[in-house]
């Protein structure tokens, strides 16, 4: 008897993530070719010389010394701020969106007119 796979939370979490980056890579693989995306529990506790208040949900790291793009998602601040399964998808994919314009130097809204729909 085969029993179901169990999913974590950081697994499902990493699921929301992947979704994600899956459909902006649809429409922007050209400018997303090579950045990686990663999903860390929580954010280092020094905040980057930008970010103002509150703990971050997500950074993008330019490109530097033979390093690629890379966009991390912090899954305890992010999963601490939705209400429920659907707002968490919702927040994710807001939050990678916010990320990808950071890189692509765009608004959100350009990156993915649904943006912010889900709020």
């Amino acid at each position: 008897m085969a029993l179901p796979a169990y999913r974590t939370r950081a697994e499902r979490f990493d699921d929301l993530v992947l979704d994600a980056v899956e459909d902006l890579e649809r429409r922007w693989a050209r400018q997303l070719d090579g950045a990686e995306f990663a999903v860390e529990d929580v954010p280092p506790s020094n905040p980057a010389p930008w970010e103002h208040g509150g703990v971050p949900l997500g950074r993008y790291f330019p490109a530097d010394a033979g390093l690629p793009h890379r966009i991390v998602v912090y899954r305890r601040p992010v999963e601490a701020r939705a209400a429920d399964a659907a707002d968490l998808a919702d927040l994710v994919r807001d939050v990678v969106v916010e990320q990808v314009a950071h890189l692509l130097g765009l608004t959100p809204e350009d990156v993915d007119p649904d943006y912010g729909d889900g709020q």
